[in-house]
Order: C-alpha cells, then sequence, then structure tokens
C-alpha cells in the first residue's frame, strides 16, 4: 500500500481527483455575473443576483458551495446588454418608405424568470429583436417621416421602450434605452418615386403660402386705399379750394414732366381754364 502510495502516476492521479472535486463543489461568482444552481432541471439557489442601485463589492459574488456532479451553474451576465435590429421598411403616414436601423440595450434582472421562459441569453436576444422591430414599425407607421429629425423624436423611443418592456419583462429582462442608428430613402426607382412625391408635396405647398400671400397682401392694400381715402376725403373736405390747388399741381407735374429727350412743350391760351392756379386768386 505504501509502495503504491508513493507512485508519482497514482499520486497525479489521486491530485487530479481532487482538483476535479474541489472544482465541482466551489465556484466562484464574479461581480458582472449571475449564477443560477440548478440541481436535475430544478432551480436551488441564486447567487448575486441583480439589485438596482447595488454597491460594487458589495453585492453575492464570491466563492460558493455547490453538490459536486449534481448541480449545473447556469451564468447570466449582469451588464447591460444589446440587441441590433435587422434593417426595417417603415411607412410613414405620409407615404413615404423608410430604412431604418435601430438597437436597444437591456439587462437581465430576473434570472429565476429568465432561466424559466428562455433557458439561455441568446433565447432572450433572439425573442427581443423581432419584437423590436414590431414595436417600431407600428409607431413610425403613426407618424410622419419628418418627425424622426424633430425633437418629438424621443417621445416616439420612450413609446417603443415601452411597448417592448411589457414583451422584455416575461423573459426577465428591462429594457434601458432604445436608438434609431439610422434612417434611409429605399434605394433605386422607389427612392426616386419618393423624391418626386416629396418634391411635389412642397411645390404645392410652397403655391399654398403664396397664394395665402398675395391674398392678404390684397388686403392690406385695399385696407389702406381705403383708410387713405377716407383721410383725403376728411382733410379736403375742410378746404375744397385746397384740394382744388393739390389736384391741379399734380397734374401739372405730370404734364410738364419731361419726355425721354428732357424737353416738354405745351402751347395753351393763357384764359384756359387749365391753367387758372397759375393766375392766382
Amino acid at each position: 500500500m505504501t509502495g503504491s502510495m508513493r507512485n508519482p502516476i497514482v499520486l497525479a492521479v489521486l491530485a487530479t481527483l481532487v482538483l476535479f472535486l474541489i472544482g465541482s463543489t466551489f465556484s466562484i461568482v464574479p461581480e458582472t455575473r449571475q449564477a443560477v444552481v440548478v440541481r436535475l432541471g430544478e432551480i436551488k439557489a441564486i447567487y448575486n443576483p441583480y439589485q438596482p442601485n447595488e454597491v460594487f463589492g458589495r453585492t453575492g459574488a464570491g466563492v460558493k458551495i455547490r453538490m459536486p456532479f449534481l448541480d449545473q451553474i447556469v451564468w447570466i451576465d449582469k451588464r447591460v446588454q444589446s440587441v441590433t435590429m435587422e434593417r426595417q421598411q417603415v411607412l410613414s403616414t405620409d407615404q413615404l418608405r423608410l430604412q431604418v436601423d435601430a438597437f436597444a440595450r437591456y439587462r437581465i434582472v430576473d434570472p429565476q424568470r429568465m432561466y424559466i421562459s428562455a433557458g439561455s441569453e441568446e433565447r432572450v436576444k433572439d425573442a427581443l429583436r423581432p419584437i423590436l422591430g414590431s414595436a417600431l414599425r407600428n409607431e413610425l407607421g403613426k407618424r410622419r417621416a419628418a418627425l424622426l429629425l424633430s425633437p418629438e423624436r424621443g417621445e416616439v423611443m420612450t413609446n417603443i421602450r415601452t411597448s417592448l418592456n411589457r414583451v422584455a419583462r416575461q423573459y426577465g429582462a428591462e429594457i434601458v434605452d432604445v436608438r434609431i442608428m439610422r434612417t434611409d430613402l429605399p434605394d433605386g426607382a422607389p427612392l426616386q418615386n419618393t423624391l418626386q412625391r416629396m418634391r411635389s408635396a412642397r411645390d404645392q405647398e410652397a403655391l399654398t403660402i403664396r397664394a395665402e400671400g398675395q391674398r392678404r397682401a390684397q388686403e392690406i392694400r385695399g385696407q389702406a386705399d381705403a383708410d387713405a381715402a377716407r383721410v383725403y376725403a376728411a382733410s379736403f373736405g375742410k378746404d375744397p379750394q385746397f384740394y382744388d390747388f393739390y389736384r391741379a399741381m399734380q397734374s401739372y407735374r405730370l404734364s410738364f414732366s419731361p419726355d425721354a429727350t428732357g424737353e416738354t412743350s405745351a402751347i395753351l391760351s393763357p384764359d384756359n381754364d387749365y391753367l387758372r392756379q397759375f393766375r392766382g386768386r
């Protein structure tokens, strides 16, 4: 017995068994991961679960003991993760087809529910990706394309996040943020048709604005002429002789103004009534 224990091969085998037993009994749970201990398909414990506002270094991480050969650990990332949506085609309310790229950021906040409903993190990501696309199409389909460039875009992202969060809770996840990376018009003929529709719409809008401006200008000009005529009538009615003089001076200025050659000729009798203002009173 003593001789066999001194055999280096036997010692190596025993050391390997001891290390394997220790590795199967003790596990180190890092700060960034959650550990779900599963024994024969049943959850027995959860180490280092996510807690809001937890302090780094004061969580449930560290060395943990489990039943060797029976307990299996399912590791779940505790950090924020992202899921990228495949490019989606969205039809806005103003009949513009847009190619939209978006992504969502989430974290697993309920590891037990995540394991029961999905089994792994990859399945959660695969489940959220089509739901993100559906929520994006539903929300943007209610808006005009120009909204994506306006301050109201934040409200759209909030609505998408709320819609996506309702489904994410079923997988033990929480949506942190949703963002649109890029929005393009479709390539080829649809792009040209879209540009033509946009150009026609803007031309029609310009015509409408121009016609409204002309209408308002005519109203203002007509009101101004009416006000001027009323002021003239009130002023000249106080002194008809001055009014007659004023009108005569205006007529003289037009009649005796130089022509293109810089000369003016007029032959009239001194007794002509047209020249009465020259004779004075």
